[in-house]
């Protein structure tokens, strides 16, 4: 599947088993938030946050994201709007990553960030601005094989 592939899936997702709509959202958290993201998350989850997790990646992941209306780029930009507004910025700093293995280029994070400054506050798109400025020049250092501490 590439970066712009909705998915296969038709959007019924209540036709599907539990079990598939988790496999398929597994995947495509994989690919877009990558793989030591994921396993961080998945090696942390406990007895008492397994429902949530497995929530998470069946529903917005399995459901959600393999729908065919809106491509990833697209739901990625969505997200980081989305996210500024609810000042969410753990999730803003993944999604940022995700932006990026998506598709999105520095200068449309920039302008999605300044639309939510516009409709959802500054003080909320500055902290957005910050984190995404992070995690940006961690892509890079990472792309120049610099290691960060």
């Amino acid at each position: 599947m590439t970066n712009s592939d909705a998915s296969s899936n038709d959007g019924a997702a209540g036709t599907d088993t539990a079990d598939a709509r988790y496999e398929r959202g597994l995947a495509i958290r994989r690919e877009v938030l990558g793989e030591a993201h994921v396993n961080r998350s998945l090696a942390g989850v406990s007895d008492f946050s397994r429902p949530v997790q497995e929530y998470v990646t069946r529903t917005a992941w399995g459901d959600i994201w393999s729908r065919p209306g809106l491509d990833r780029r697209t739901r990625s930009l969505l997200n980081l709007a989305m996210l500024t507004a609810l000042n969410r910025n753990h999730e803003l700093g993944v999604h940022v990553r995700g932006a990026v293995t998506n598709g999105c280029t520095e200068e449309e994070i920039q302008e999605v960030l300044l639309q939510a400054a516009v409709y959802c506050g500054a003080p909320g798109a500055l902290e957005s601005f910050r984190v995404a400025e992070r995690v940006l020049g961690e892509l890079a250092a990472e792309r120049n094989g610099v290691g960060h501490g």
